[in-house]
């Protein structure tokens, strides 16, 4: 199985996202494989924010070497979940999603703790709470284990 983390810009939530899951990936020995992009094209190429890096390395999961890079419409064939942060990068991809199996695949991350609720993962760019988010999606990607193991 292959998940693709979305956030804005690729340095902040879905890096942290990615880091998670792949440590997790890693730990339970799934056969799976993770990766994380933006909607938006501001940052391609640069490492995540520097506070991103920061409570990952808090948290023992090292994601400095991470690059940003944009949503491809590529990936709606390419992932079997494309997971996104707030429900602006989920109209972003909806618009870009050419067919339903395309739609279907993209769902936000929250909903897995808090299923149909539509929870947003809050831009820490903006906001700080770094701590905060790592703990909101690390509940979800738990959640999100749990129901495809």
């Amino acid at each position: 199985m292959k998940i693709m983390m979305v956030c804005l810009g690729n340095i902040c939530r879905s890096p942290i996202a990615h880091g998670i899951l792949q440590d997790k990936i890693e730990k339970l020995q799934l056969p799976w494989a993770v990766d994380s992009c933006g909607t938006s094209s501001w940052h391609t190429g640069e490492r995540p924010d520097s506070r991103s890096i920061e409570v990952a390395l808090k948290n023992d999961i090292n994601i400095a070497d991470q690059r940003a890079q944009n949503f491809d419409i590529t990936m709606f064939e390419e992932y079997d979940h494309i997971l996104v942060m707030d429900s602006n990068n989920h109209k972003d991809l909806m618009k870009l999603a050419k067919s339903e199996a395309a739609k279907r695949k993209v769902s936000l991350l929250m909903n897995y703790a808090f299923p149909e609720q539509n929870r947003q993962v809050p831009d820490p760019y903006y906001e700080g709470g770094f701590d905060v988010v790592f703990e909101m999606i690390e509940q979800a990607i738990n959640e999100f284990i749990a129901t495809h193991t």
